[in-house]
């Protein structure tokens, strides 16, 4: 009996996880110093451009012709399996946006970064970023963890009105910071 409501104790407990936390805008950019340090890291970066169907653009157009055939002439299996990687990370994106008005309020560029902290630290992960329309102007957006040691997933976005009123993101910085420097950073190849 006791064995039984110990299990469903802790169940219960692992369902009431924190919520992930929102990143927040960032309102004036300054640069920090660098001061990387080997506790932290970032493990993998996963970006995604989620775009409306039919959008398409001479890069898409290009990209389509390539995929339809591999240099053999062939189809090849390596190609559906990306085909429907994408298609799946599209539909989780666009998961019950029902109305024409909700799917365009996702419609942009997502950012999941992977890192990890390899002794307890208060952190914040920062990402800075370039948007077509805005050129050189640096934007940012932050979430701080207290107190965290291990890997975590941090998840940005630049979606809706964001990514409609100033363009696709075409550089970007993701920096870990402790105690006001940057400990780890990972970056795009057009970053600066």
């Amino acid at each position: 009996m006791k064995l039984r409501m110990t299990l469903t104790l802790i169940v219960l407990l692992a369902s009431f996880r924190a919520p992930a936390q929102e990143p927040r805008v960032v309102a004036k950019v300054k640069p920090l110093p660098v001061a990387l340090n080997d506790d932290f890291e970032f493990r993998k970066a996963k970006l995604f451009f989620l775009s409306e169907p039919g959008a398409k653009g001479k890069l898409a157009e290009t990209k389509s012709k390539l995929h339809k055939t591999s240099p053999t002439g062939s189809t090849g299996e390596n190609t559906v399996s990306q085909d429907s990687a994408i298609g799946f990370e599209r539909s989780y994106r666009l998961f019950g946006a029902l109305t024409k008005l909700d799917q365009r309020e996702r419609y942009g560029n997502y950012f999941d970064f992977f890192w990890r902290a390899k002794r307890p630290a208060d952190v914040t992960v920062r990402l800075e970023y370039r948007q077509e329309k805005l050129h050189d102007f640096v934007q940012a957006q932050e979430v701080s963890y207290a107190n965290v040691r291990g890997t975590r997933k941090t998840e940005f976005k630049v979606v809706g009105d964001d990514y409609f009123d100033d363009g696709r993101v075409t550089a970007w910085r993701c920096v870990l910071i402790e105690n006001g420097r940057i400990v780890a950073e990972n970056r795009s190849y057009l970053w600066e």
